[in-house]
């Protein structure tokens, strides 16, 4: 295994909040991807409970809240709850009092939101640590280097999960997608004033809310369309003062990091899993996985495994073949 992050964090998982809410992320227009993360989320809590025999990944189960601030926000919200319900997912809308039941701290003025039971969450910084635990214990070589060509690599199979950075080795459209994230920390060692998730819509912004038992609390995330990891001062102005209006009390923690990473975003949003038409039964891609790959990674990884044991990968994957790309040039053309 190329690992070239053995050394600090690297990638996008190392600022993730690690939100498992394939509920909550039901956006609209993205059907078929809303199903893969509801079959993705469904093996989390038996993938959480394995590791968690071996470290503490820091998964919660709490659910994810939803906060709307203003009356605008609140319309906003509704329409996507709305759309969320429609598709049955378990999701329930909540007037503002009740909002504030959940959650003491939030803002007297949140005029309502709604609440997702299902939606759990995970630290991605303690879980990368696990999982590199557990492999190497299964006997898992790692070699800190970065890879350039894939044809230097001497093995029948090569699986490439290098996010950003499976454009330059592969050629599919991958592409990064700035994010801006800030770790705040609570006064004197407690833990945060919140359990839950809290998805937030602010006078017009979306702001997260992740907390931890150790007392962070991650803050996030800006999308900018660039590849440059410069934090600056007007991204973190904006989270800030969303998280704040939204929960008062984060004036009060330690600002202890402003992180930025990169998603990997692809031209329809969805993730990329399957062999490279061009190589062969030999270079298998899985990427692409945008802000989802906390939640994808257990599927991403026993499709993988079933793929190379030349098995089909479950249904949801179908539309999220490499080849997709290539088709809809050539039909385009056509």
């Amino acid at each position: 295994m190329y690992d070239p992050g053995r050394a600090g964090p690297t990638g996008a998982w190392s600022v993730a909040a690690g939100m498992l809410a394939p509920v909550a992320e039901a956006y609209f227009g993205e059907r078929e991807l809303t199903a893969l993360l509801l079959h993705a989320g469904a093996g989390w809590p038996a993938f959480a409970a394995e590791l968690g025999a071996v470290a503490d990944i820091g998964y919660r189960a709490e659910g994810t809240l939803v906060a709307a601030l203003t009356a605008d926000d609140l319309a906003e919200a509704h329409r996507l709850i709305r759309y969320q319900a429609e598709l049955g997912l378990p999701i329930e809308a909540l007037r503002g009092p009740a909002v504030r039941e959940l959650a003491p701290l939030l803002a007297s003025r949140v005029r309502g939101g709604a609440f997702a039971a299902a939606d759990h969450c995970v630290d991605p910084r303690r879980l990368v640590a696990a999982l590199r635990q557990v492999a190497e214990s299964a006997g898992v070589v790692s070699v800190d280097a970065l890879v350039v060509d894939l044809y230097t690599i001497d093995a029948d199979v090569v699986v490439v999960a290098a996010g950003c950075g499976s454009a330059a080795l592969t050629g599919l459209p991958v592409r990064p997608v700035k994010g801006q994230v800030l770790r705040l920390r609570a006064p004197d060692g407690q833990p945060p004033g919140f359990r839950h998730m809290i998805r937030g819509f602010v006078d017009g912004r979306r702001v997260y809310l992740a907390p931890r038992s150790d007392g962070e609390v991650v803050v996030g995330a800006t999308a900018e369309e660039r590849g440059d990891a410069v934090p600056t001062a007007g991204g973190a102005f904006e989270l800030l003062r969303a998280a704040i209006d939204l929960l008062p009390e984060l004036s009060e923690y330690a600002l202890v990091e402003v992180g930025v990473g990169h998603r990997p975003g692809t031209p329809d949003n969805g993730p990329i899993l399957g062999w490279l038409p061009s190589s062969g039964p030999r270079v298998l891609a899985a990427t692409g996985h945008y802000r989802h790959g906390i939640l994808l990674a257990p599927a991403t990884a026993d499709a993988v495994a079933t793929m190379i044991d030349d098995g089909p990968p479950a249904a949801a994957w179908a539309p999220y073949r490499p080849g997709r790309f290539t088709q809809r040039k050539e039909d385009a053309h056509a």
